[in-house]
């Protein structure tokens, strides 16, 4: 009996432990880079790519973008630590050690670029470092506890996915990726300012300058719109530039006025003085780049 307890006691502690390395990538962050690389895919080829080469893709980006979210968990445990938001992650409560987050972030980081090199070229692997590089170095070690403009410029390491994705297919760079890239880059802001406006609080304790803490409500409102709509009208220069279709138009035209919307009703709250909802234009920002990014992917598959 004794024995069979003492395996299932380890069986528990192997699986708290994956689970906790799993915890360590971030994996809600992680899908959300994904449906932002595969769709560029599909636009690359102009219709469906080879299949093996999506997986190899999506494989290596999930290894770099894991390796980036580590090495953010080891860098940041300190004030994770007083945070509620992040108090529960597994460097904090222990279940993984700082030497073991550091090595497991390395080896992803290695792994990822090593993968890419080798099944699909060398500029979608130097693009995959680079987006380490810049989460890890330019927005984690440099800007974050530095300057309210952090998620601004430390956002590109987000943007990076859709340049790994058409380099994966291509083997260069073209406009509409660059276009994706800035879509992506307008849209961080007023994706990441709604949840610094929710755990204020938290950022404000641990000395965190995000733009929720630095600004009112209602300054953070209308940074949020300007943004908005900056990204929307970066959506449809997709059109003219990679020659799109109906489909995409009009997911860009009605996903992107619901999203105007929300940023307006955000901002109109704060103004008044009613209590600002602002996980509501959070997750809806979410929802908004997921549906483009569909809409990116089936419009190549279609006659109009």
């Amino acid at each position: 009996m004794s024995t069979m307890s003492d395996q299932t006691v380890v069986k528990k502690s192997i699986g708290r432990t994956v689970k906790a390395y799993v915890a360590l990538t971030k994996p809600r962050v992680l899908e959300l880079l994904l449906v932002s690389t595969v769709p560029v895919m599909f636009l690359a080829q102009g219709g469906l790519p080879n299949m093996w080469l999506v997986v190899a893709t999506v494989i290596g980006g999930s290894m770099s973008a894991g390796s980036a979210a580590a090495f953010n968990m080891y860098l940041d445990r300190d004030i994770d630590a007083h945070m509620h938001r992040t108090e529960n992650r597994p460097l904090v409560t222990g279940e993984i050690t700082p030497r073991g987050a550091l090595i497991f972030s390395w080896t992803l980081a290695v792994l990822s670029t090593v993968w890419l090199w080798f099944t699909t070229n060398w500029l979608a692997a130097t693009l995959s470092a680079s987006a380490i590089f810049f989460y890890v170095v330019i927005y984690t070690m440099i800007l974050k506890r530095r300057t309210e403009q952090n998620i601004i410029w430390g956002g590109i390491a987000g943007c990076f996915p859709v340049l790994i994705g058409w380099a994966a297919v291509s083997g260069s760079l073209d406009w509409p990726a660059f276009i994706l890239f800035a879509l992506i880059f307008l849209w961080t802001p007023p994706h990441y300012w709604p949840l610094s406006m929710k755990y204020k609080d938290d950022y404000d304790d641990v000395d965190v300058p995000m733009l929720g803490v630095t600004r009112n409500a209602s300054q953070v409102g209308l940074q949020v719109i300007l943004y908005a709509w900056a990204t929307v009208a970066c959506s449809l220069l997709l059109t003219p530039i990679a020659s799109m279709g109906l489909v995409y138009t009009v997911s860009a035209l009605v996903f992107g006025g619901w999203f105007i919307y929300e940023s307006h009703r955000l901002y109109n709250q704060a103004v008044r003085g009613n209590e600002a909802r602002p996980m509501r234009v959070f997750h809806a920002s979410i929802t908004y780049l997921t549906l483009i990014f569909v809409a990116v992917a089936v419009d190549p598959l279609l006659p109009f």
